[in-house]
């Protein structure tokens, strides 16, 4: 095969197939187009200048919106993610519309929180697998995907998720790298070199990345290695015990066909980091994590046939860490607890040609996935909870139908069946230590929940595209909320299950404008979910040590009870650019954005841990391969908070940055391109809480930082 083949079959134009009006009902789907190809959904871009040899995409600092998707996706491109620097995913993400962080422990345990829903709600992966960690049983869990690997960060909301899960109804966050190589470049060995130093936290970011071609296999291997000492907090001092050391490396090929490629990766993570807080900074308490994944993936195009793309995807991994504290009679660490999670996943899906019906062509896009996990938490008496396994096997069917040049409709629909088996507790009804003890009980639960969505896409004068759009979903209760019972040192807390959990609904409506051309680009939404049976975790005012004979009478650990209530959560997200006037061969910009989600219990009450208004903008200016930008976000306070919560401060988020990328040719040192920059943060110096965050009251997030860093690709 000649190195063009691969690129050629996937240009090739679709063949036609007839499909009859009647039968028209097969099509009950979602959006294939918009699912398979997601840099046809609409994306909030900050990209740098790509390679010679690969696409082309929007200038630095641009905002692209793309407007033929039915719901908001945002997209932070390779630029972005370099100049950023962000430590976790949640970092990098954090400042963007809809979507905040949980800052349990900054820079080292922070997951996206996408409209108020996090944990369980919103699905973290890697080149479409799930990471296969344990940051969604507990705020203080790592993810192990590292942004500085990245090429593109994909943020998607709304009825595309119905492809991933149920587990994914807040959201699903998608990171995009070469770690299994998905372009056959030019034939020899391309390294690249990065690194990076940050004043706040005294950080050292560091990468080495190796692509290369033989024939038609392409290699793909990398290393990377961050180091971060406590941070320094406004006033001067620093938060205690927010140290990280963490390093991880992957070496991957893949195989490219005439009409398609397969490819293989393996990947190994390992990092220690502090927890902060008032009594976890005391003990020195730390996460000491390691996980190894093996990932695949694969697609063929027929020739001919009714099937146009057939996709697969799996993932297997080991992971364990330990939550550690120190013991200064022995004068070492011991370990309080031990999270373990072995678990694999695969999904196979086949996008069919465009169908010719009466009303307009129809395209179809249909799979089925499947799902093993054994995850446990053990170490304590009580152990958070035993040994359990979750079992998921699901088919979904998506659709998509042109009934004029400028109006679109689309369907999905999603079948899931999940058992979970586990030891779980019978409590006291009142949760007091002295009232009882803990009744352990052997439990199989089985869900069979169901998801569907439609919606229509419609283009408007002067550019502008209108999107509708309804879903209904339905989640299962994960192993945590079903079986927990014990101590959970990092976080502070003990936690109960409840194994009665049932089915979480989530009714959904979503209108949205986008314009993508023009100096004006912009993307905005509104929406309204309610919930049936909505499952959280609830304070009860209760304090425990390590046992539960000890809750009510005890200090350590705050009690808190999974319980499960209707809700309503409603809210909007904006974001707009505007190229005011050209200067030069410049150009210079300004944007703004505006976030806000509410969320309330049937009884009026409020759902915790709901983030605040954001009010945002900017002065950007770009000329060719220099960029700046200067941005102030204001937070507002949150007073709208729930049973045994506590106020938070509004602030104002001030950051500024300036880089330049420039090509090199026929240089001695074999450079072809050169990236450096410095971004500020923070540099109002301003006492920043997140609200969000479990620790909020105990720690403050980093203050003003300077960070310098340069790439270089050969």
């Amino acid at each position: 095969m000649n190195s063009g083949s691969a690129s050629e079959a996937a240009a090739r134009t679709s063949a036609k197939w007839s499909l009859p009006l009647g039968l028209m009902t097969l099509a009950f789907g979602v959006d294939s187009p918009a699912l398979a190809q997601v840099t046809e959904l609409p994306v909030i871009v900050v990209e740098a200048p790509r390679r010679e040899d690969g696409p082309q995409g929007p200038s630095e600092g641009e905002l692209t919106v793309i407007d033929r998707s039915f719901a908001p996706v945002s997209v932070v491109r390779e630029g972005e993610i370099r100049r950023n620097g962000g430590r976790t995913i949640g970092d990098l993400l954090g400042n963007l519309p809809g979507i905040t962080n949980s800052g349990f422990a900054p820079g080292s345990a922070s997951r996206p929180i996408i409209r108020g829903l996090d944990a369980f709600r919103v699905r973290i992966q890697e080149n479409g697998v799930g990471t296969q960690d344990v940051s969604d049983l507990g705020e203080d869990h790592g993810v192990t995907v590292d942004p500085s690997s990245a090429q593109r960060v994909d943020v998607v909301r709304g009825p595309a998720v119905l492809r991933y899960g149920s587990q994914a109804i807040g959201g699903v966050v998608n990171v995009s790298n070469e770690r299994i190589p998905t372009v056959l470049g030019p034939e020899g060995i391309f390294p690249a070199l990065r690194t990076a130093l940050s004043s706040v936290d005294r950080g050292v970011d560091s990468g080495l990345s190796v692509s290369a071609r033989k024939g038609n296999i392409a290699f793909h291997g990398e290393f990377n290695r961050r180091t971060a000492e406590d941070y320094a907090t406004p006033g001067g001092g620093r938060q205690a015990n927010s140290y990280l050391r963490a390093m991880n490396g992957s070496i991957g090929a893949t195989l490219f066909f005439d009409g398609g490629y397969w490819g293989a990766a393996i990947a190994h993570t390992d990092a220690t980091y502090g927890i902060p807080g008032r009594f976890s900074a005391a003990e020195r308490a730390r996460i000491d994590l390691r996980q190894t994944r093996v990932t695949s993936k694969g697609e063929y195009r027929p020739e001919s046939g009714p099937i146009d793309i057939l996709r697969f995807w799996f993932g297997a991994s080991v992971y364990a860490h330990n939550e550690d504290s120190f013991v200064p009679a022995s004068d070492r660490f011991v370990t309080a607890l031990t999270f373990r999670n072995q678990e694999a996943e695969t999904r196979v899906e086949a996008q069919m040609r465009p169908l010719e019906t009466a009303i307009g062509p129809l395209t179809i896009t249909t799979g089925v996935s499947a799902n093993y996990q054994l995850a446990g938490a053990t170490g304590s008496s009580p152990p958070l909870f035993e040994p359990a396994t979750t079992q998921t096997a699901a088919s979904y069917l998506f659709g998509d139908l042109q009934v004029t040049p400028t109006t679109r409709l689309q369907a999905s629909s999603r079948i899931e069946y999940t058992a979970l088996r586990g030891i779980g507790g019978i409590f006291p009804v009142d949760y007091l230590g002295s009232s009882g003890p803990i009744v352990d009980v052997r439990i199989a639960r089985s869900f069979l929940p169901f998801s569907a969505s439609i919606g229509v896409l419609q283009d408007l004068p002067w550019n502008f595209v209108g999107s509708l759009t309804a879903q209904f979903v339905e989640r299962a209760p994960r192993v945590p909320e079903l079986f927990s019972k014990g101590a959970h040192a990092a976080p502070g807390t003990f936690d109960i299950g409840n194994p009665n959990l049932n089915k979480e609904q989530a009714r959904t409506f979503e209108i949205g404008l986008r314009r993508a051309a023009g100096p004006l680009r912009l993307d905005m939404s509104a929406y309204y979910t309610s919930f049936n049976g909505f499952i959280f975790k609830s304070p009860t005012g209760l304090y425990c040590d390590e046992t539960f004979a000890s809750c009510g009478t005890g200090t350590a650990y705050r009690q808190t009870v999974f319980r499960q209530r209707d809700a309503t959560f409603y809210g909007a997200e904006f974001r707009a650019q505007y190229d005011l006037a050209a200067i030069g061969t410049g150009m210079l910009g300004i944007e703004a954005q505006y976030d806000f989600v509410r969320a309330r219990f049937s009884d009026d009450t409020n759902v915790p841990r709901i983030p605040p208004h954001r009010l945002g903008g900017g002065v950007f200016w770009r000329d060719g391969g220099l960029f700046a930008r200067v941005s102030l976000l204001h937070a507002f306070a949150q007073r709208q908070i729930a049973a045994n919560e506590t106020p938070t401060a509004g602030y104002d988020l001030l950051n500024a940055e300036l880089s330049y990328t420039t090509r090199l040719a026929g240089n001695t040192f074999g450079v072809s391109e050169l990236t450096a920059g410095i971004v500020g943060t923070n540099l109002l110096d301003a006492e920043i809480r997140n609200h969000v965050s479990f620790k909020k009251d105990e720690v403050v997030q980093p203050g003003r930082g300077v960070r310098a860093f340069v790439n270089i690709r050969f």
